[in-house]
């Protein structure tokens, strides 16, 4: 007969008992192979377990320059602003799958590069990028991209 209790592969054998107060179970992207039980005996008992990472569009299909320059993430958001005309926070980090204030931050570190241009709309900030930002996915692919009217020549 099958134990009660779930197992899981761990370098040490330990025991986590419940007893009646249930198992919070905590997502972690910093959590790496296996689940962990956190040792803290002021907590009830909680697991933290790897997240299932969606992988990110990759630039190119062989991992281009684009990529390598500014990082996987950065250079996805990157991508994804440059697919519609303009695009919100939010719509950003639907498209690429993080958090919110990831998008935030990475479309910050895009716009103080100067490929990405930000202004605010009512209660939205809208991303395009910009003419250098198109030059720079342009160089990535070996294609010419289209200058966004926005962002000048």
């Amino acid at each position: 007969m099958a134990s009660p209790c779930p197992e899981v592969d761990y370098p040490v054998d330990r025991d986590l008992h419940p007893a009646g107060r249930g198992l919070l179970l905590l997502p972690s992207y910093f959590c790496r192979r296996r689940p962990t039980a956190l040792a803290d005996p002021t907590l009830g008992p909680v697991l933290v377990h790897p997240v299932a990472v969606r992988s990110l569009e990759t630039v190119a299909p062989d991992g281009g320059g684009l990529e390598r320059l500014l990082g996987r993430t950065r250079a996805t958001v990157l991508v994804q602003v440059a697919h519609g005309r303009t695009r919100t926070t939010s719509e950003v980090a639907r498209a690429v799958g993080i958090a919110l204030p990831s998008a935030s931050y990475q479309l910050a570190v895009l716009r103080d590069g100067g490929l990405v241009a930000s202004h605010r709309e009512g209660q939205f900030v809208r991303h395009s990028v910009t003419s250098t930002g198109h030059r720079l996915l342009g160089a990535d692919t070996g294609r010419r991209t289209e200058t966004d009217p926005t962002c000048g020549p």
